[in-house]
């Protein structure tokens, strides 16, 4: 992997936590005024940052990235922030995106090296 590919994934990533935190600012109990606006100021930097993955990954890697990043860490910040139950089968779940996106980055760089 090189540098332009880590920090695309870096990116990805990013993006997938600032969509997290819109979503659990979504949920606090704050001004609604103020609740909205820290919603869009995540959603717009989420934006931002998947948009500079994209120019480093494929649309797959990027997507699916950002993708597992904002389930796993909005169903982490459920459990730890808002005492939300999660079963067995949610971890399960996650850890086969876990996988998936492993599996999907692999096959994608693969594809990549032998059709240039």
């Amino acid at each position: 992997m090189d540098a332009n590919e880590r920090k695309g994934y870096a990116w990805a990533i990013s993006a997938g936590l600032n969509a997290a935190l819109a979503a659990i600012s979504a949920k606090l109990s704050i001004a609604q005024f103020v609740r909205y606006s820290v919603v869009i100021l995540f959603n717009v930097t989420m934006w931002v940052c998947y948009v500079n993955s994209l120019k480093a990954l494929s649309s797959l890697q990027a997507t699916v990235t950002n993708f597992a990043t904002n389930f796993i860490s909005s169903g982490l910040a459920g459990f730890f922030l808002f005492a939300e139950a999660i079963s067995l089968q949610w971890f399960a779940g996650a850890l086969l995106i876990v996988i998936g996106v492993l599996v999907l980055s692999k096959s994608s760089n693969e594809k990549k090296v032998s059709t240039d």
